[in-house]
C-alpha cells in the first residue's frame, strides 16, 4: 500500500505559492512524488480532469472561486469515486469547518499547521482511497467479466438457435438462406413497425425456429411430392405445437418470442388459422410479422415441388389476403418498404 500511496497523485490549490511550495517540500520529503501545484482556483475543474487526482488539498479564501465554491464545482462532476477534499485554512470557528464538511470536505487543518500531524492526515486519506479504488476496480473486472461470459453464451445460444432452425428446413428439402431471408425481413417489419430495439433484435434471432415443429413430422407426410390428403394434413398443420412444446420449457425473453412464433405464425387475422383459431390482436405481433415474411419468401423461392412466384404476384397475394390471413397494418407496412424486403432477398439469394 505503501507504494501505491506515494505514487498517488495530490492536487494543492491555493493562491498564496508560499503555502503551494511549503506543501510540495514536505510531501516530496515523505516520498510523494506526484504533487501538483495550482494557483488559480478558475482552472480547478480542468485540472482535475487531467490528472485525476488521487486527494486533494484545498484552501478556503482565494479570490475567482474560493473553496467552497471549487468543492461545488468538483462535486457537480458527480464522480463515482472523487478524490477525498483536505480543507487547509487559517480560518478558525466550528461555521466554517462545518461548511467545508457539509459540502463535502473529508478533513479540516488550520493554518499554521502541525506538519507530522498533516502527512498522517494525507496518509490515511490515501489509504482509504486507495482501498476503494481497488474494491471499485474489482468490481468492474468481475462486471467485464460477466458480461464478456454473458456474450458468448448468448453467442452460443444464438448459434444453437439458428442451427436448429436449419435443420428443420433441411429436413424439408429447404434451404438455410430461407431463414435468414425471413428473419432479416421479420427484423425490418418490427423496425418499421416501430417496436422497441430489443424486440427488433430479438425477433431477428427467434424467428428462425418458426417451423422448428417439422422435425417431429413423417417425412412420408413431410416430404410427400404430392398434395396431402385431409388426414396428412392434420399431421402437418401439427407442427405448430410440436414446435411451441420443443420450445417450451425455457424461460429467457429470445425463447419465449421463438416460441410464441412457433405457435402463431399460421394463426390468420380472421381467426381461421391454427392451432388455436387465435384472431387479430390475440395473436402476438412477432407471430404477426413472422406470417407476412415467411410467406412472402415462401412464394418468391423455388421449390422441387413448384415455380418461384414472381414479386409482383407475391405482393398481390398478401393484399388481397389482408385483413383476412394477414394484420392489415404489417400489410401496409410491408409495402410501404418493399424495395428493401427485396434488398434482403437479393442479399440472401439460394446458391
Amino acid at each position: 500500500m505503501k507504494d501505491l500511496r506515494n505514487n498517488s497523485t495530490i492536487l494543492a490549490i491555493d493562491d498564496n505559492p508560499t503555502n503551494l511550495k511549503l506543501l510540495h517540500r514536505l510531501l516530496s520529503a515523505k516520498g510523494y512524488s506526484h504533487v501538483h501545484l495550482l494557483t488559480d482556483s478558475r482552472e480547478t475543474l480542468s485540472t482535475y480532469k487531467m490528472l485525476r487526482p488521487d486527494l486533494i488539498l484545498l484552501d478556503i479564501n482565494m479570490p475567482y472561486m474560493d473553496g467552497f465554491e471549487v468543492m461545488d464545482a468538483l462535486f457537480s462532476l458527480q464522480e463515482p469515486l472523487m478524490a477525498p477534499i483536505i480543507v487547509i485554512s487559517a480560518q478558525q470557528g466550528s461555521e466554517t469547518t462545518l461548511t467545508a464538511l457539509e459540502k463535502g470536505a473529508r478533513d479540516y487543518i488550520t493554518k499554521p499547521f502541525e506538519r507530522n500531524e498533516l502527512l498522517l492526515r494525507v496518509q490515511n486519506l490515501l489509504d482509504a482511497h486507495l482501498a476503494h479504488k481497488l474494491l471499485n476496480d474489482q468490481a468492474q473486472v468481475l462486471e467485464n467479466m460477466v458480461e464478456l461470459r454473458t456474450k458468448e453464451l448468448n453467442d452460443t445460444r444464438l448459434s444453437v438457435v439458428q442451427r436448429l432452425g436449419m435443420a428443420a428446413e433441411y429436413k424439408d428439402e429447404e434451404t438455410g438462406n430461407h431463414i435468414l431471408r425471413m428473419s432479416h425481413l421479420c427484423q425490418l417489419l418490427a423496425q418499421k413497425m416501430g417496436l422497441p430495439p430489443k424486440d427488433c433484435e430479438l425477433i431477428l434471432h427467434a424467428s428462425p425456429m418458426h417451423d422448428i415443429g417439422k422435425i417431429g413430422i413423417p417425412d412420408s407426410i413431410l416430404l410427400k411430392p404430392g398434395a396431402l390428403d385431409a388426414h396428412e394434413w392434420e399431421v402437418m398443420k401439427t407442427h405448430a405445437q410440436i414446435g411451441g412444446q420443443l420450445l417450451g420449457d425455457d424461460d429467457s425473453d429470445l425463447m419465449i418470442m421463438a416460441r410464441n412464433i412457433a405457435l402463431t405464425h399460421h394463426e390468420k387475422w380472421d381467426g381461421s388459422g391454427y392451432p388455436n383459431g387465435l384472431q387479430q390482436e390475440s395473436i402476438p405481433v412477432e407471430g404477426r410479422i413472422a406470417a407476412v415474411a415467411d410467406v412472402f419468401d415462401a412464394l418468391t423461392s423455388q421449390r422441387p415441388y413448384k415455380q418461384a412466384w414472381s414479386i409482383q404476384e407475391a405482393i398481390q397475394y398478401i393484399t388481397s389476403h389482408s385483413g383476412t390471413h394477414f394484420d392489415p397494418q404489417v400489410v401496409d407496412v410491408f409495402i410501404a418498404h418493399i424495395d428493401d424486403a427485396i434488398l434482403i432477398k437479393n442479399q440472401f439469394q439460394d446458391e
